[in-house]
Order: structure tokens, then C-alpha cells, then sequence
């Protein structure tokens, strides 16, 4: 059931494919939708150092703070028409912080919600917004869904596409997508490489619990060397016209210098299709 869903809003970056999406599915689903934008502190912390005079410091801090929170602010302005004019219940989360304190706030926010949305990072954009989206999939605990900054209009996820490999984290972004599976029109399997997958977790029998539940999923089967398995599920969904896929969110902090498995990483550089990811 998705009822209570969060939005993260960048303030540096634009916003109009996450703001439709998030308000397109809460409209779909008669969901409360909260929207987070987080205005980034700078903190010089040189000016202490130098310095000495603790006034002026802490003036340039206060400066340094309202500039940041006007940012959030602004962006949740233009998300707020859209909300209003969609009649959706929402409330706005204006943060202003320094990245990693904000990276831990508002992963523990997404905690309570039963789905985060979040836009694709942008490569040629070197923001903390194109950090945040990670992190939120890393510190959540829950599934976070990307929108592609690519993406227009309305969220409708009636084709769906299911990256499996049988490993725990697919296995938990299957669980995660189950609101929007039962929603699907088509269902497809997608299995790369599927001779590494043990029997009991291969897509022949993801098909059969599957079919248990009332769906009937197809399956596409590939082969491709690790560097393609990307393009690989990329291909399929276009050739399908799928709407969403879904798979394992794999990697680590970037705060704890740690980064994005290889697919993973590879899916947040070349989306195409807004893709619901769990860690």
C-alpha cells in the first residue's frame, strides 16, 4: 500500500520531472505526499581560524544559513502550485544544512514512509543534489524511486520490469514494488546471465510464486558480460515500452567513502526509465 510517500525536491537542479511524477502517483493513489528540499550551508570554517571576531562569524553563518533556506524554500514553491492545483494532502520540509548532516536527516525522515522519490542525478552536475538521491537509497532502509531528469509528465506504471538475479537486495525490491505489481498490465522478468542464478531463486520460479499471486509475468532471458548488463535491461525496457523497472539498489555511503555497485551505478548514469531501487 503506498499511503504515505516522500518526495526530496532539489533546490539546485531542476525539478519538474520529480514534482510530476510524485504528484501524479499521489494523486493515483489517494496518498499524502511530504516534500524535503534541502538548501546546502557552506560553513567556511576558515573565517574561525583567521579570525577572532566571534561577531562576525557568527553573522556570516546566520547569511550563510537564511541564503541556504531561501533556496529549499523556492523550490518547494513551485512543487506547492502543483500540489494545490492537483488537490493532494502535502506538507514541505524546508532543511537548510551542511551535505552530510543533511544526507543523515533526511534518510532518517524516508524511514517512516513507504516510499521515497527521488530525480536521477544529472552527470553533468556536480551539486550536492546529485549526491542525496544515494544517499537516501543507502540510509532509508525502504525503496526510493527514480525519476529520470529526462522524464515528462505524469508517473503511470502499468509495464513493469523486474531485473532479477535471485540475490537478497532484488529479492527485497521485489517485495517493494508488490503495490505497484498488482497494478501492472504486463509484467516482465528480466534475467541476465541466468545460469549463475540457483534454481531456487531463478526466474522460472520467481515466474511461479508470481503466478500465485494472480499475475502472470513473461520472461526475457540474456546474456551479456558484466559491463553490458546495463544496456542489456536498458534495451529490453524500450523494446518492451516498460514504465518502471525494478531491482536491488547495490553499494555504500559515498560518506563513508564508499560508492554504487557497477549495475547500479551504470543505471543512475544512462536512465531511462524511472526504476524503483532497494538497498
Amino acid at each position: 500500500m503506498l499511503k504515505n510517500l516522500l518526495v526530496h525536491i532539489p533546490s539546485e537542479q531542476m525539478i519538474r520531472p520529480v514534482v510530476d511524477a510524485a504528484i501524479s502517483l499521489a494523486v493515483s493513489r489517494a496518498a499524502h505526499l511530504d516534500a524535503v528540499s534541502i538548501g546546502y550551508e557552506t560553513a567556511n570554517m576558515g573565517l574561525v581560524a583567521e579570525g577572532g571576531a566571534a561577531a562576525a562569524v557568527a553573522a556570516a553563518f546566520e547569511i550563510d544559513h537564511k541564503n541556504a533556506l531561501a533556496r529549499a524554500d523556492a523550490a518547494l514553491a513551485v512543487f506547492e502550485v502543483e500540489a494545490r492545483h492537483a488537490g493532494i494532502a502535502y506538507s514541505l520540509r524546508p532543511l537548510a544544512s551542511l551535505p552530510f548532516e543533511a544526507a543523515a536527516s533526511v534518510g532518517a525522515m524516508a524511514r517512516l514512509y513507504d516510499l521515497t522519490i527521488v530525480q536521477q542525478p544529472e552527470p553533468e552536475s556536480g551539486g550536492f543534489d546529485n549526491t542525496m538521491p544515494q544517499e537516501i537509497l543507502f540510509q532509508s532502509g525502504g525503496p526510493v524511486l527514480f525519476v529520470p531528469y529526462t522524464h515528462r509528465g505524469p508517473l503511470v506504471p502499468k509495464r513493469i520490469g523486474i531485473a532479477w538475479d535471485g540475490s537478497r537486495l532484488a529479492a527485497r525490491a521485489l517485495r517493494d514494488a508488490a503495490p505497484f505489481l498488482t497494478h501492472a498490465q504486463t509484467i516482465t522478468i528480466i534475467s541476465v546471465n541466468d545460469t549463475e542464478v540457483p534454481e531456487e531463486a531463478s526466474a522460472t520460479s520467481l515466474a511461479a510464486h508470481l503466478a500465485r499471486r494472480g499475475l502472470a509475468p513473461r520472461i526475457e532471458r540474456m546474456v551479456a558480460d558484466r559491463n553490458e548488463i546495463q544496456p542489456t535491461i536498458l534495451s529490453i525496457a524500450a523494446d518492451d515500452g516498460l514504465d518502471l523497472i525494478v531491482m536491488g539498489g547495490y553499494g555504500h555511503s559515498r560518506f563513508q567513502e564508499r560508492l554504487l555497485g557497477g549495475v547500479s551505478r551504470a543505471m543512475l548514469q544512462s536512465m531511462t526509465v524511472p526504476t524503483l531501487m532497494s538497498h
